[in-house]
């Protein structure tokens, strides 16, 4: 093969990078997510299973790790939700309109990007602590937040309600407004023109945001760790639990409740990449269909 050849397969591969370094690049690639990846999820299955598969039932079957996985699955099928609601209208709020303040509005968005979730979880102590703003007001009415289901799931909803957002208003903004503005124009609702209109044209990116914001919010950490207050059997999700038997030298339930993240994390995996290539099949099946001909005119 000669060089002139090999210079046209390089072009049309979109690359004039020689063999060796293609190879180089994805073997560093493939070596990084062996060491940081691979090996991590194989060295938590291991120490899980340590002590047979017997033992890894029980802990997971353990009240206290029971509890975890209940409140971990309650605060993540409240807060989705609520950020789907939010995802939703922010994006069209920013993507459909022109107001003023809608530069601030964007960057409130990516506040919890910006924000530690540890500070996160500070400021709802700051507010709805005992010693917060409204904490004794909170005290009087026998309201509990702080240390409580409440405030976890204000803290997951904080640090997670970025995700959709983000995804939909890139989107939002690159399909334009032509189409909602023909809808209504052919005498649709604002409601039909969302339903049939804007929905169907987002719901890629809407079910991906979902995963993402459900993904974070079943693994957040440090601000759930604050509000919590690491009380055993009421308040400890799944992250804190494990951390609670990991102090406790008790490695194999630890690792098992690990584990059962980890394969919630494949899952979520699983469905994130079968929905991308729904996603570009369709976008293949709409690019493939032959171009309308246009209709001969009539006298």
């Amino acid at each position: 093969m000669n060089a002139k050849t090999k210079t046209v397969r390089r072009a049309q591969a979109g690359t004039t990078e020689s063999a060796w370094v293609r190879w180089t690049l994805t073997a560093i690639a493939l070596l990084f997510m062996l060491l940081f990846l691979v090996l991590p999820l194989a060295a938590v299955a291991t120490e899980a299973l340590r002590k047979g598969f017997g033992a890894y039932l029980e802990a997971l079957k353990e009240p206290d790790a029971w509890s975890a996985i209940r409140l971990t699955l309650l605060t993540a099928a409240i807060a989705v939700p609520l950020n789907l609601v939010f995802g939703i209208c922010a994006a069209w709020a920013i993507a459909k309109f022109e107001f003023r303040g809608k530069a601030f509005l964007t960057t409130l968005v990516d506040l919890p990007f910006a924000v530690s979730p540890v500070v996160a979880g500070l400021i709802y102590v700051l507010v709805f602590g005992a010693q917060g703003w409204f904490g004794p007001w909170l005290s009087e009415h026998n309201i509990k937040i702080i240390f409580a289901v409440p405030g976890i799931v204000l803290a997951t909803v904080f640090v997670t309600f970025p995700f959709i957002a983000r995804e939909l208003i890139p989107l939002m903004q690159a399909q334009g407004t032509d189409e909602e503005q023909a809808a209504i124009v052919l005498g649709a609702t604002g409601w039909q023109t969302f339903w049939r209109v804007t929905l169907p044209n987002i719901k890629w990116g809407l079910i991906y945001g979902v995963i993402l914001c459900n993904a974070r919010a079943m693994g957040e950490f440090g601000a759930v760790s604050v509000v919590s207050g690491h009380i055993r059997g009421q308040t400890n999700t799944m992250p804190l639990h494990v951390e609670v038997l990991y102090n406790e030298y008790q490695s194999v339930a630890a690792f098992a409740v690990a584990s059962l993240l980890a394969i919630l994390a494949l899952v979520t995996l699983v469905i994130k990449s079968f929905v991308e290539w729904r996603h570009e099949r369709e976008m293949k099946a709409i690019a493939d269909l032959p171009p309308e001909r246009p209709t001969p005119a009539t006298t």
